[in-house]
């Protein structure tokens, strides 16, 4: 009886009582759509302050779109190898998707390394937040889609260790693999935003 019931309660912990959909999922989704709400408020009065103040022409000359370009080309490559990592694990090719992990991890890193360059020049140049309204929107906007980077480093770079060590591959715990690769790509759609706006318009 006491396992029927120890059952019944870690059913209902992982998975929604109504939608049979993992709590963890759920989770994820909400949060990423508390940060849609974040990011979607940020582009939108980004457009709508750019378009009063007559485009900030004389400003956003002044980015690098080459190494935005780079970067964008980046952040997608990662994003294919978060696929892949993923698709592997399923299908039991556990090394294969350490490795596509580890990838991902390090073309997050050179992502940041080629946005550090970027702020260097900036910066050098006389260019701050508080240079004028183009570049606090670009550096609020960036810096936060950097941070949020740096999270899914971490989460994926958490995952790689517990890949290799085997202990990725147990119960329940390779769900969180689909989770980070969530996360991942909200990520990568984010810069697909910004790049564009910042660095085209």
């Amino acid at each position: 009886m006491s396992v029927g019931i120890e059952t019944a309660s870690h059913k209902a912990y992982t998975e929604g009582e109504t939608t049979g959909i993992p709590m963890g999922k759920i989770g994820i989704w909400w949060f990423l759509a508390s940060e849609v709400m974040v990011f979607g408020g940020l582009i939108g009065a980004y457009v709508l302050f750019r378009i009063a103040n007559g485009g900030w022409a004389d400003q956003a000359e002044h980015v690098n779109w080459r190494l935005g370009a780079i970067n964008t080309l980046v952040l997608v490559t990662s994003s294919l190898t978060m696929i892949l990592a993923l698709s592997a694990g399923r299908s039991g090719r556990h090394q294969r998707a350490a490795n596509f992990l580890l990838a991902t991890v390090l073309l997050g890193l050179t992502f940041l390394g080629i946005k550090g360059v970027e702020y260097s020049r900036e910066i050098a140049e006389g260019f701050t937040p508080a240079s004028g309204m183009f570049w606090s929107f670009y550096f609020l906007m960036t810096g936060l889609h950097g941070i949020h980077v740096i999270g899914g480093i971490v989460f994926n770079a958490t995952l790689y260790i517990a890949a290799v060590r085997g202990t990725l591959w147990s119960e329940h715990h390779e769900d969180r693999l689909e989770f980070a690769g969530l996360y991942w790509h909200f990520v990568d759609v984010v810069w697909i935003f910004l790049f564009p706006l910042l660095y085209l318009a």
